[in-house]
């Protein structure tokens, strides 16, 4: 426990627009990966624009990037990919770190603009909501003709770790 920082929670809210795999539609799911830990979501079944809003929470050492990939679910061969994209948390943990208390609800800490070097299909802003840092992000998948994916990144302490 000593040598984590906390957990970051993602909340794996939806995805827009994604590319069809099957005859007509995809069968998508997304994996998130940081360091060695891999987490993912159910299935949604014949949709390219599929509502999980399932959370996946990864144990945090060190503030490594999380690639999130995008699956089309096949019975009878591999599954196909369907594009993925990478995010930095650092914006992130910086703000966390802040440790911002009374702030009025959805006060903007800080913004995060898209560019080459990012998945962001828009602006993120790190927002202090309900009493706790928040980061909306819409991703851009690449390697993949469309889609996006809308996650929002929340921060849990855990008693006992060395925290930020």
């Amino acid at each position: 426990m000593e040598h984590l920082l906390g957990l970051l929670r993602v909340h794996i809210h939806r995805g827009v627009n994604l590319a069809v795999r099957d005859v007509t539609s995809s069968d998508p799911y997304v994996i998130i990966r940081m360091g060695k830990q891999k987490l993912k979501t159910r299935v949604v079944k014949k949709n390219i624009n599929p509502v999980w809003d399932e959370d996946l929470t990864l144990s945090v050492a060190e503030p490594l990037p999380v690639k999130l990939e995008v699956y089309d679910r096949d019975t009878f061969s591999m599954d196909d990919k369907m594009g993925d994209a990478v995010f930095d948390i650092q914006p992130f943990l910086e703000a966390v770190r802040m440790r911002l208390g009374n702030l009025p609800n959805d006060t903007i800490i800080t913004t995060v603009k898209p560019t080459r070097t990012n998945c962001l299909a828009e602006e993120s802003h790190v927002t202090w909501t309900d009493g706790k840092v928040v980061q909306h992000m819409v991703l851009r998948l690449q390697n993949v003709e469309c889609g996006e994916i809308e996650i929002k990144l929340s921060w849990i302490d855990i008693p006992g770790s060395r925290g930020l």
